[in-house]
């Protein structure tokens, strides 16, 4: 079959490289993929947001299944335009994508269906907001209500800094629309994990688990970012736990996704925070995560289309979804400055030393060739270097080892990915 994959960050490359492995795929092509998914699809210069000429060349390439993994496209409603098109898609609908769309839906979601997540107010009124952080504990956290690249979330430790993220995100938008509404939440203290699940409409599977490292900064320090490496399976989310999400969280989320009208199919992204009193739901997704993605799909053994295929289907019940009995490490590479200002163009080396080594993956981001066909840094997010071993403790070390194969201009990276894993051992 033939096959369209929208997007051109990380994690279509992660996602790109399960795809290819599927024995059903003799054809697969990238809208607009990077350098790194070259290597192993055909890419298309085309837009994640360009809906029609995405559809034009579905069509024209006669492709049997697109698939998309970005928030903006799903929430803005490209399965339904692809759908409506009569052609076939794996993604969320935009009537469910609401659930990342808007932090206020999916808070009031779980108000209403009792599902365990963070205390919160939801306010369109700067002053109002203001005045309502005066009576707070602190550390108190602030969040924009639509899509701000995952960065949209601000943990404030005392009142001053509080008021001056109202100004930043209501006043001063510097997320753009995403913040015309804010909500305030209490700062919840625990473990962090993330669990992806394949919905399809009714029932769900659980992808192994993982932990996102958001802060720029060694020691979780500095400002938020698409994230700058993760770690799969979660020591800490055990089999106790996962028990307990099935019956608070994961399955309660999916019927009242359904009794609201809003049937969820496609992938399902739990953010948890495993609290004193118990996990709680700190965000959902509408789709994979990234960077949990390069640590996530690369220990799948079932074949990926077959489960997309599921999901779309409403037929999940009937997939037996299996991971390998291993662990898997990503540390980002990112140019310099990043999150803020950074400089794109860098030439970079020694991507070579990956081919032919099957347990370590270098996934691009943000990358692209120059006009002398060299790879040159596109993005913020750069690499995310992956590595595959029996245990959480040495695919650490092995991706550490990894990152010195590689190199560009102003190169940064956390030095504690995984350090948890170290601590729990």
């Amino acid at each position: 079959m033939k096959v369209l994959l929208i997007g051109g960050g990380g994690r279509e490359h992660a996602i790109a490289a399960a795809i290819v492995k599927s024995r059903r795929v003799d054809k697969l092509y990238c809208a607009p993929g990077n350098a790194g998914i070259a290597k192993i699809a055909e890419c298309v210069p085309i837009g994640v947001m360009e809906f029609d000429r995405l559809i034009d060349f579905a069509k024209e390439k006669q492709i049997d299944l697109a698939v998309c993994s970005q928030d903006d496209p799903l929430c803005a409603g490209i399965v339904d335009a692809f759908e409506a098109a009569g052609l076939k898609i794996f993604g969320t609908r935009k009537n469910a994508a609401i659930i990342e769309g808007s932090k206020a839906f999916s808070k009031q979601l779980m108000k209403k269906y009792g599902i365990p997540t963070a205390a919160y107010e939801i306010f369109t009124d700067a002053d109002r907001a203001v005045e309502y952080l005066r009576s707070c504990d602190y550390p108190i956290v602030l969040k924009a209500d639509g899509l701000a690249l995952g960065k949209g979330v601000l943990i404030c430790k005392d009142f001053d800094q509080a008021q001056d993220g109202v100004r930043e995100i209501m006043l001063d938008k510097k997320f753009g629309s995403a913040g015309n509404e804010l909500v305030i939440e209490e700062f919840m203290t625990g473990r962090e994990v993330s669990a992806l699940a394949f919905v399809d409409g009714t029932h769900y599977r659980l992808m192994s688990s993982s932990q996102d490292h958001k802060r720029i900064g060694d020691g979780d320090t500095g400002l938020n970012t698409g994230g700058m490496g993760t770690f799969s399976p979660s020591p800490f989310f055990t089999e106790e736990i996962r028990k307990v999400c099935d019956r608070t969280i994961f399955q309660p989320t999916v019927d009242a996704m359904a009794k609201e009208g809003r049937p969820f199919r496609g992938v399902l992204y739990f953010g948890l925070m495993l609290t004193p009193q118990g996990p709680k739901v700190v965000e959902y997704n509408t789709r994979f995560g990234d960077p949990e993605t390069q640590v996530v799909l690369p220990r799948m053994k079932t074949d990926i289309i077959d489960v997309f295929e599921a999901c779309m289907n409403g037929t999940l019940d009937k997939i037996s979804l299996a991971f390998e009995d291993n662990a898997a490490v990503c540390v980002v590479l990112a140019s310099g400055g990043y999150p803020l200002h950074y400089e794109k163009g860098k030439v970079i080396a020694g991507l070579e030393n990956f081919d032919g080594k099957p347990d370590l993956y270098c996934f691009h981001a943000g990358t692209k060739f120059d006009d002398e066909g060299r790879v040159v840094t596109n993005g913020g997010r750069v690499l995310g270097i992956t590595a595959l071993a029996p245990t959480l403790k040495e695919a650490r070390a092995k991706a550490y080892e990894a990152v010195r194969l590689v190199s560009f201009e102003g190169m940064y990276m956390r030095h504690d990915i995984g350090k948890a894993i170290d601590d729990a051992q």
